[in-house]
């Protein structure tokens, strides 16, 4: 017989590993893969069609608006509990130019010839053009724009003050005009959109909640009305829609969690974006 002694004895049992651990490995890719496209309590989805990535966004309650105390505050920020009863997606970042162009054919943006820069100067009519169309490619997910309080609840990310990022915000953490900054030292603009992701996200992973462009949401403007409310979804009636979180053109108030701006729906302009939301949609009955 084989003398083994004074011989490795233990390839057998590394060569077992190995191949287990390449199989553990390619499991958990797959895993993983599964719950990037996957609707439901996955923890990413992936839009098949354009490849926006969403990030799911837990139940909560959280309190929306601003203390009386926050600098630069507005009669109009209430201060009041909210509780977001279900799940939902929202992009990680704003809808890009390329994203655009593959659901619309063209692009409208000022700052053109940037793939990764958001689309801008796109008007509330033309914002439910494209969910209108991405929901006609898809039976997984409906898409639409988030309501003011699903965009200050995912701006937050668990936080209080006035920005997700602490009590100030500069040019170093978001891509607004630091010229005219009133509580911080910034003095630098970048006077342009910027590629998304180009800083760093908050706390639940969302690039951009602050700055770059004015985002679109789905809620006309109206008085908060100062009591708890579970997923309130803005006033009746009203010309005027809200836009949400400041652009590369406006200050680091602006930017706010909780500051609320508006335009009429036909309004368009190059910092003015959107992004967008996904609820996932039960799976039909097979009769």
């Amino acid at each position: 017989m084989p003398d083994f002694r004074g011989r490795p004895h233990y390839t057998l049992s590394v060569n077992v590993r190995v191949v287990a651990g390449v199989v553990v490995a390619s499991l958990a890719v797959a895993l993983f893969a599964a719950r990037l496209v996957a609707p439901g309590p996955a923890d990413f989805y992936i839009e098949p069609g354009t490849g926006m990535v969403l990030i799911a966004i837990r139940p909560g309650s959280f309190m929306m608006g601003s203390p009386e105390s926050e600098p630069g505050r507005n009669d109009d920020e209430a201060l009041h509990r909210v509780t977001i009863s279900r799940l939902f997606y929202i992009g990680k970042h704003e809808v890009t130019q390329a994203e655009w162009t593959k659901v619309m054919g063209s692009n409208p943006s000022h700052f053109g010839n940037c793939e990764r820069c958001p689309v801008e100067g796109v008007d509330f009519y033309q914002v439910n053009t494209f969910l209108s169309r991405l929901n006609a490619g898809t039976t997984s997910m409906r898409f639409r724009l988030p309501t003011e309080a699903e965009w200050e609840y995912a701006c937050r990310a668990g936080t209080s003050t006035p920005y997700s990022v602490g009590a100030q915000l500069t040019t170093a953490q978001a891509n607004i005009d630091g010229r005219y900054s009133a509580d911080v030292e910034d003095g630098a603009a970048y006077e342009k959109t910027l590629p998304v992701g180009t800083f760093q996200p908050n706390a639940w992973g969302l690039n951009d909640m602050h700055g770059n462009v004015w985002e679109w949401t789905n809620d006309r403007y109206g008085p908060y009305i100062p009591r708890q409310d579970s997923d309130p979804h803005g006033a009746e009636i009203g010309g005027k829609r809200v836009i949400r979180g400041g652009s590369w053109h406006f200050d680091a108030n602006s930017a706010r969690c909780g500051l609320r701006y508006t335009h009429s729906p036909q309004d368009s302009g190059f910092s003015l974006g959107f992004r967008v939301v996904g609820e996932p949609m039960a799976p039909r009955r097979r009769r």
